[in-house]
C-alpha cells in the first residue's frame, strides 16, 4: 500500500543501538514522518554482512519517498548499500560524523586486541588507507548533507588527528564528493545526535535540501520558547 507519508530510516553507529537516535526519531515522528529506527549487530559482522539490515528496513517503507539519517559507521553502511541498490523514491540523506575517508583512530588503535573486541570486524574496516572500505565506495549521486563535529572531550584521542575533529572522526574525513551541503558544529562524536542544533539541522536538510548555516543555539532556544508559549496559549 502506498501512502503520502514520507519515511525516514535511521542507521546508528558502531557499537550503538537504536536508543542513540531516539531524539531524532521523536522529532521526525512529531512533524509527520514515518520513522524506522532499529538496532543492528554493528560489532558482530563486517559491513558487507550488515547490508540486509538496510534492505529489510527499506522494504518496510510504505511512503512515496524514502530518506535516511545516519550516524558514524551508519553512513558507511548506507553508502555500501546504495552502491548496488537504489530504492524508488529515494529522497535526501543526512550523515552525522561519517568516516567517509576512514578514521585515524582505526589506523592507530585498530590492531589492539581491546579495539577489535569492542568494535568487531566492521570497526577494522574503517581505516584511512586507500583500499579501506570507506575509500573504496563511490561518491554521492544523491542529495546528501553532512554534519561534522569539531569538539573532542578526549585530548589523548585527538592526538591522532592533524586537524579539527570530534574525537573519533576528522572534519576533513566527513566530506564526500557529490555532497550538496556540509556544516561543522561544536559537538562531539559520541553525543552529537542528542544535540538540539544537530537534530534541527538534520530536519532542515530532510525538508529543504539545505542546512541553516545562520542558525545558532540561542536562536533555536528562542524559537522553541516562542513555539511553546504559543502552544500554551492556544485554545
Amino acid at each position: 500500500m502506498t501512502t503520502d507519508v514520507e519515511t525516514v530510516i535511521l542507521l546508528h553507529g558502531l557499537a550503538r543501538s537504536r536508543t542513540s537516535l531516539l531524539l531524532i526519531e521523536k522529532l521526525l515522528s512529531a512533524v509527520g514522518y514515518e520513522v524506522i529506527n532499529e538496532t543492528y549487530d554493528s560489532t558482530g559482522h563486517a559491513v558487507e554482512d550488515l547490508l540486509n539490515h538496510v534492505e529489510s528496513a527499506a522494504r518496510k517503507c510504505r511512503g512515496k519517498r524514502l530518506h535516511f539519517v545516519t550516524h558514524s559507521m551508519g553512513g558507511i553502511l548506507l553508502r555500501a548499500w546504495l552502491r548496488h541498490h537504489r530504492p524508488p523514491g529515494l529522497g535526501r540523506v543526512v550523515m552525522l560524523a561519517p568516516p567517509n575517508h576512514g578514521s585515524e583512530l582505526v589506523d592507530g588503535l585498530g590492531r589492539l586486541p581491546a579495539f577489535e573486541l569492542i568494535n568487531g570486524p566492521a570497526g577494522q574496516q574503517l581505516g584511512t588507507n586507500p583500499d579501506s572500505l570507506p575509500n573504496s565506495l563511490p561518491k554521492a549521486d544523491y542529495e546528501l548533507g553532512i554534519i561534522a563535529g569539531s569538539l573532542s572531550l578526549n585530548p589523548l584521542l585527538s592526538q591522532f588527528f592533524a586537524g579539527p575533529n570530534d574525537g573519533k572522526v576528522s572534519v576533513e574525513s566527513t566530506k564526500l564528493d557529490g555532497m550538496i551541503d556540509h556544516i561543522v558544529l561544536p559537538v562531539t562524536h559520541t553525543f552529537m545526535m542528542n544535540n538540539p542544533l544537530v537534530v534541527t539541522q538534520a530536519l532542515s536538510f530532510i525538508r529543504t535540501g539545505r542546512f541553516d548555516h545562520e542558525l545558532t543555539m540561542s536562536q533555536l532556544a528562542r524559537k522553541v520558547t516562542a513555539y511553546l508559549q504559543g502552544a500554551k496559549g492556544a485554545p
